[in-house]
């Protein structure tokens, strides 16, 4: 295993031991915390490992989730749920593109939502999910991913309102039982020359924080604040983590949205399949992004306008071409 300053060059972003905030003496948490807080200050990633989520969950996830996507289209269609805003069941190839963008990204994806609802929670707003009757372990398989994946965003969270001077226990109320999904997501071999030359254009993600589950290959890069593009090239065990705009909203830009991007593959690498599992941790659609009165300085009005989560995640999906109007 390499040293962290070692692992931080090789991601790209810097490397932290979650570990250390949830088993540490109170030494380790507070430097857990400060990392944590300047990371998401700065670049607006970070990659953590020690975080427990098992290997081996991980490898079915995606091992199903290949045998998905090579089923025949015909079969995979069949699970379409445009009704949802497409927050649920199969995304087809084509549909989703950046904010500000024509050009359709380069992949096809599988969403799970919330496998438990809030008993208060609107229908509408919580669909149920869907059942490949061609893979009956890809469900289970998912929930357990999701709900492993909800509670270490929760523990990331709680360092997070712990560095913005808010009670630990902050979010506890609004993401369990939250908005979040679990995206699975394939971008196909390269066929032919592409009208753009990224998979996924550069946008910043919606949610509170999204923790991405490796990928099968290399491909993402985060753009730094100087307007350079740098890989993110995680390690097997490790998590990234970033803020979305959520975050950036309620915390008054504190914390940073960071746009990012999949690039192309060079064209001898064209025929070889990209994977990708992030989990876009969303609060509860009632929850107010407001700024935090304590992060707006004196004098000034906060950066964005009053909104709740529900009302923001339906404009952003508007925009992105998953909802219709």
């Amino acid at each position: 295993m390499s040293n962290s300053s070692d692992i931080s060059m090789i991601a790209g972003i810097p490397t932290l031991n979650v570990g250390d905030f949830l088993n540490g003496d109170a030494e380790a948490r507070n430097r857990f915390i400060a990392q944590l807080g300047a990371a998401y200050e700065g670049i607006g990633f970070a990659a953590i490992h020690g975080h427990g989520i098992p290997d081996d969950l991980i490898a079915r996830l995606y091992d199903q989730s290949k045998a998905f996507f090579g089923l025949p289209v015909e079969t995979k269609q069949r699970y379409m749920r445009p009704e949802t805003n497409n927050q649920r069941g199969y995304v087809a190839f084509g549909t989703e593109h950046a904010k500000d963008s024509a050009a359709a990204d380069l992949k096809e994806f599988w969403q799970v939502g919330q496998p438990t609802p809030p008993a208060d929670g609107n229908p509408d707003e919580f669909p149920p999910n869907s059942d490949c009757t061609e893979l009956p372990e890809f469900g289970p398989t998912a929930k357990q991913a999701f709900e492993a994946l909800e509670s270490l965003g929760l523990v990331m969270l709680r360092a997070i309102a712990l560095h913005l001077e808010l009670p630990e226990g902050y979010f506890d109320a609004w993401v369990p039982g939250g908005s979040s999904i679990l995206r699975a997501i394939h971008y196909p071999p390269i066929t032919h020359e592409p009208e753009s030359s990224v998979r996924s254009g550069q946008h910043e993600d919606i949610n509170l924080i999204t923790l991405l589950v490796g990928a099968s290959a290399s491909g993402l890069e985060v753009l730094r604040h100087d307007g350079a593009w740098i890989p993110v090239t995680a390690l097997p065990e490790h998590i990234v983590v970033n803020v979305g705009d959520m975050l950036q909203r309620l915390t008054n830009h504190q914390l940073k949205s960071t746009t990012h991007r999949v690039v192309n593959p060079p064209r001898e690498q064209w025929s070889s399949p990209r994977f990708s599992m992030p989990f876009f941790c969303h609060p509860r659609p009632e929850m107010r992004l407001d700024a935090l009165p304590h992060l707006v300085p004196a004098g000034e009005e906060p950066k964005e306008a009053p909104i709740t989560a529900g009302e923001y995640l339906h404009q952003r999906l508007l925009e992105i071409g998953l909802a219709k109007g």
